[in-house]
């Protein structure tokens, strides 16, 4: 979050971005973060959080849609180097749930393998109809946030973890508008 405040304040520190860093994580790496963010090209992690070369495990798909592959790549770092921390990263003005919400409100489906993420942002869309509100897209966009975050908190391989304390799982959603990282759910005390 410190990084993130530098990016808001535009006082950017830029770490680990040189070829000493490089040659340093050449042969090991030990991320302190993993971040699932969204696909959109305005998303950047490694930016907004203002972290380097070998500081995050980062992983990025539509609306952070997650299944079995994706799943596992959010479990590698806690699960193999014990990386004590994992963002699930929303937006605003997600275009993918834009989309999913569009689909599954008109019975639409979208083409090719897009459908795919609309059945992955299914919940996310139940709960915002349900939820209802003036701006239903970002409802079910901090929707996808606060139950995948839960949904990893609550898995099989990653309970364990976050019982002990060595884990936290935190569902964050970011203002296009602001470039400020807000924290929904699960933020590690202290």
């Amino acid at each position: 979050m410190e990084g993130n405040k530098r990016w808001v304040s535009g006082d950017l520190q830029h770490p680990d971005r040189d070829p000493d860093r490089r040659q340093l994580v050449a042969q090991e790496q030990e991320p302190f973060g993993s971040v699932l963010s969204c696909i959109d090209s305005r998303v950047p992690p490694e930016l907004l959080f203002d972290t380097g070369l070998g500081d995050l495990y980062v992983m990025r798909t539509g609306g952070e849609a997650v299944g079995p592959v994706v799943t596992g790549s959010v479990e590698y770092g806690p699960m193999t180097s014990g990386t004590p921390l994992i963002v699930i990263l929303g937006h605003q003005r997600c275009g993918a749930v834009k989309a999913a919400y569009a689909s599954l409100r008109d019975g639409k489906p979208l083409p090719g393998n897009l459908q795919a993420i609309v059945k992955a942002l299914r919940p996310a869309y139940e709960q915002a109809v349900r939820e209802g509100g003036t701006d239903p897209v970002e409802t079910m966009a901090r929707a996808q946030v606060t139950l995948t975050a839960a949904d990893l908190r609550s898995n099989r391989d990653l309970a364990p973890l976050v019982k002990k304390g060595a884990l936290a799982v935190v569902g964050a959603y970011y203002s296009l508008d602001t470039g400020k990282v807000e924290v929904l759910a699960g933020a590690p005390a202290g």
